[in-house]
């Protein structure tokens, strides 16, 4: 950038623009504190009954089974590592090669869902959210969580068949913002994992 100095001269001063983050990643930032907060709510929620509440969980309520539950957070934890692949992918404008990322992890994600909802309705049949505290807090901790998995592979086949059309720029920001969103899931299921088994541990 030049500017006037005193006698007319003209002197050169180095212009560094800041880089700033995409709207899109900052928008999934604020959407994703806005869930870390939730979560904070249910899971501070889960200890509060807990501490209060003898014997936890309640007489004729089973405890948790710990090895599947265990086995499925490490499959959804691992799709991290093709999320950001196709994160870094994507910045390459590699379309093809972020999108097979994204596939892999849809898989594995879709695969973890069914699993759950069906250790889930499982539970249902065991007890229920209306019976006591403990039904109540865990149906909906765990309900919301996979509510959230759900929002995250719609999020990748919607990213998926707009890679069909090549990387563009907002295309790049999508698959960024989705990756960021899908680390943020798996330490939150990391937690809530841990949360849901306590009892068992």
């Amino acid at each position: 950038m030049a500017r006037p100095r005193a006698g007319g001269a003209v002197t050169s001063i180095p212009y560094n623009p800041r880089v700033a983050k995409p709207n899109g990643w900052w928008g999934m930032a604020i959407f994703i504190a806005t869930e870390a907060t939730l979560f904070g709510t249910l899971i501070g929620s889960y200890y509060d009954l807990r501490f209060r509440t003898r014997p936890w969980p309640p007489a004729g309520v089973p405890d948790p089974k710990v090895l599947v539950p265990l086995i499925l957070l490490g499959v959804l934890v691992a799709t991290s590592i093709p999320v950001q692949l196709a994160s870094v992918w994507a910045r390459a404008r590699r379309a093809r090669a972020a999108q097979l990322a994204l596939l892999v992890a849809l898989t594995m994600q879709t695969v973890y869902l069914v699993l759950q909802i069906h250790l889930y309705v499982d539970d249902l049949h065991k007890f229920t959210p209306q019976d006591n505290a403990y039904g109540s807090i865990y149906f909906t901790m765990v309900g919301a969580h996979h509510a959230h998995v759900l929002v995250g592979i719609l999020l990748e086949a919607w990213l998926v068949l707009r890679l069909f059309g090549g990387v563009t720029r907002y295309r790049a920001v999508g698959v960024q913002a989705t990756a960021f969103y899908w680390h943020a899931v798996n330490l939150l299921a990391v937690a809530i994992t841990i949360v849901q088994l306590s009892p068992s541990l």
